[in-house]
């Protein structure tokens, strides 16, 4: 736990200076060995758990009176459980080998629940101790322990989104991750919104082009026209939003070309989203000899009698499962000499975003995030008919 949030938050500080074994993982605050009485009347310790309300570095008025608890069922000194506090069984792992097995309720009097956590972390410590000390008169809440090292993330406060709907576990599956993203345009720009806001390791970003008006019209966000008459380059503009909020993140302001591929060294997931298509061969080979998964993003659209029509198209690979990549229709490795970006390569913020978020839930899904049952390696979305279509699957058999 950092010193900053410590000094910050008050009943926190209280907790630690008065002996409590207090922890911050995974978005939760922990009060470790608590004493309590298990059903053969024996005096154990567990944890308690409660999901955190933070402003920035401090902590708010807790949002629940409901805790969890990491230990057998809790008993009174004659080893009956304690029916009075018990709400229900549960099975929550917020990963850091903390798995929540019982749920407890218990409201403080009057309408407006408990006023910090000092209030509702040692009431429940008491209800639960208390037996434990008519057995054992000299077992206390108060170990005096201080955690051995803090816990090491790459936000640079507090993540409570993933503990307040007990995803922590599942999310720490992407924390080994680092990913690079070709391309900050408007799906990139996208692809990087969602990426940020998980516990992956690295952020790469590449793109040697400068952050302009059109830019600013199909992806997230609002740029102030100082922002825009700056025309900073896309990896700088997007590395000093994101980077307010994470730790990891290397911009570099350049195109990749088969001179630079090494930049790519180390990374196990690609997102490539870019238009021009000779360079993706080598980046693609690129990824292959690495082992390095990706997924690559496509859009096509165009005007017809007066309204848009098109799809979009997400072709991805992983080391059981490349050849696709190289079939017709999949992925274009060829440039169109006459194409002018601005007048033909239409795009429109909410397909970037949507083409961003299906790439994101693919990759999600490669890494267990999410259930995956046809594991499909390309797909196409017809925007007309609102209508997916999945192929290079597990029943697919490399064909449409």
């Amino acid at each position: 736990m950092s010193q900053e949030l410590l000094s910050l938050s008050q009943d926190l500080k209280r907790l630690r200076d008065e002996g409590y074994f207090i922890q911050i993982r995974g978005g939760v605050l922990l009060v470790r060995e608590v004493p309590y009485v298990n059903a053969q009347r024996q005096v154990k310790r567990g944890t308690l758990i409660s999901a955190l309300d933070m402003a920035g570095n401090q902590t708010r008025k807790p949002g629940t009176h409901v805790a969890q608890f990491a230990g057998e069922r809790p008993c009174d000194s004659d080893g009956n459980y304690l029916d009075n506090i018990y709400n229900s069984a549960i099975n929550q792992d917020y990963g850091n080998g903390i798995v929540a097995k019982h749920q407890f309720s218990s409201k403080p009097p009057g309408p407006n629940g408990y006023t910090d956590y000092y209030q509702k972390m040692t009431t429940y410590a008491s209800l639960l101790s208390g037996p434990a000390t008519t057995l054992q008169t000299d077992v206390t809440c108060r170990v005096f322990k201080v955690p051995d090292e803090e816990e090491k993330s790459v936000f640079n406060y507090t993540e409570t989104a993933s503990a307040r709907v007990g995803i922590s576990a599942v999310n720490a599956k992407l924390a080994d991750e680092k990913v690079a993203i070709v391309g900050l345009g408007g799906t990139g720009s996208y692809v990087l919104d969602l990426v940020a806001k998980t516990p992956v390791q690295e952020i790469r970003l590449f793109d040697g082009d400068e952050f302009l008006q059109h830019n600013a019209f199909r992806s997230p966000g609002a740029p102030s026209i100082e922002q825009l008459r700056d025309a900073p380059k896309k990896v700088d503009y997007w590395n000093a939003i994101y980077s307010k909020m994470r730790m990891g993140i290397q911009a570099n302001p350049v195109h990749i070309t088969e001179s630079n591929l090494h930049l790519l060294d180390g990374i196990t997931f690609a997102f490539l989203c870019l238009d021009k298509g000779l360079i993706k061969k080598p980046i693609i080979i690129k990824l292959e000899d690495i082992g390095a998964s990706f997924v690559d993003t496509g859009m096509g659209l165009n005007l017809a009698s007066g309204a848009l029509v098109g799809q979009l198209r997400l072709t991805s690979s992983t080391p059981d499962r490349r050849e696709h990549v190289y079939a017709p229709g999949r992925i274009s490795f060829e440039d169109d000499p006459n194409e002018d970006i601005y007048t033909s390569n239409i795009q429109v913020a909410e397909l970037n975003s949507m083409n961003a978020n299906l790439a994101v839930l693919k990759w999600k899904k490669f890494r267990g995030f999410y259930h995956d049952l046809e594991q499909e390696h390309h797909c196409l979305y017809a925007i007309d008919g609102n209508q997916m279509i999945n192929s290079e699957g597990i029943e697919c058999n490399n064909s449409d």
